[in-house]
């Protein structure tokens, strides 16, 4: 069935996406759109395309169960939320990203059972991030210390075309929250790595610093006045992009990438980069195609 402008969440049981289906109602309450309760699973090859009534019945039984489960936890945050429920015969990869074509974002817990086990380190969830038709949201609940970026939304900038869309959707949901937005700018100037190398200037290094300002300013400017009502800070530093954002991560409302960048962040998310802020961030990650 299609999820035309539906929140879509993917749900296995487990507590992590419960989880997401909590932020996914709150997201869609927000936004003023409907939420779609996605449980996706397969039947095993051993049966073919036509699996015994009784097996059948029991997964119908259960997916139902999970389904019910999910809708009640939405209905707790979002009471009044229009909320509908889809049960495709499908791996979990392959459904939410054919919910995704017709949906404004797909959202999903960290870890999973069933059919969405091993989102984060195995194939699922890379291959939802890479080609799901709409913004893609891990959930992610770890506690530490908060960051100076606290309660606020954060997003990952290096210029790029998809950085720029990450933006649009990070203006968005700081608006929508009533939340400041830190625009991060994460570069790594060269460094010596033999005693016979030269050191860079220091003038070539301020000089470098003061392109990196200008890349974020120029990719800022236009949405930040589209968006008054959002609080914008900006800020450049010198590290490793996924080192830089997974810091400030803690405690942030969320953490916005885009799917391809390039410079520090070339390769988003087939590189070590995505992989690091998907996995270590201590906030719900967007990546946004």
């Amino acid at each position: 069935m299609r999820s035309d402008n539906a929140v879509v969440v993917g749900v296995d049981g487990s507590p992590s996406s419960l989880g997401a289906v909590e932020w996914a109602a709150a997201d869609a309450m927000r936004r003023r759109r409907p939420l779609r309760v996605v449980h996706a699973f397969v039947w095993p090859a051993v049966f073919g395309p036509a699996p015994p009534r009784l097996y059948e019945q029991a997964v119908r039984e259960s997916a139902e169960q999970i389904l019910g489960a999910a809708v009640f936890r939405a209905r707790d945050v979002a009471p009044d939320l229009d909320i509908s429920t889809d049960t495709p015969a499908l791996q979990a990869a392959a459904a939410l990203v054919a919910a995704s074509r017709h949906a404004v974002a797909v959202v999903v817990g960290s870890r999973g059972l069933g059919g969405f086990t091993g989102l984060l380190t195995g194939s699922v969830g890379v291959e939802l991030a890479a080609h799901a038709a709409c913004p893609v949201v891990i959930v992610r609940h770890t506690v530490r210390p908060g960051s100076a970026e606290a309660g606020r939304v954060l997003v990952g900038i290096d210029g790029s075309r998809d950085a720029g869309r990450a933006l649009r959707f990070a203006f968005e949901q700081a608006s929508l929250r009533g939340a400041g937005l830190t625009a991060v700018l994460a570069y790594l100037r060269p460094e010596p790595t033999r005693p016979d190398d030269v050191l860079p200037l220091i003038g070539d290094q301020q000089s470098l610093r003061d392109d990196e300002r200008r890349v974020l300013g120029e990719s800022v400017s236009g949405w930040a006045e589209q968006y008054p009502d959002v609080h914008l800070r900006t800020t450049v530093v010198h590290g490793r992009p996924a080192a830089v954002l997974t810091e400030l991560s803690a405690g942030a409302e969320l953490l916005v990438v885009g799917s391809r960048g390039r410079g520090g962040f070339a390769g988003l998310l087939l590189g070590s980069v995505s992989q690091a802020v998907i996995r270590h961030a201590a906030c719900p990650v967007a990546v946004v195609r």
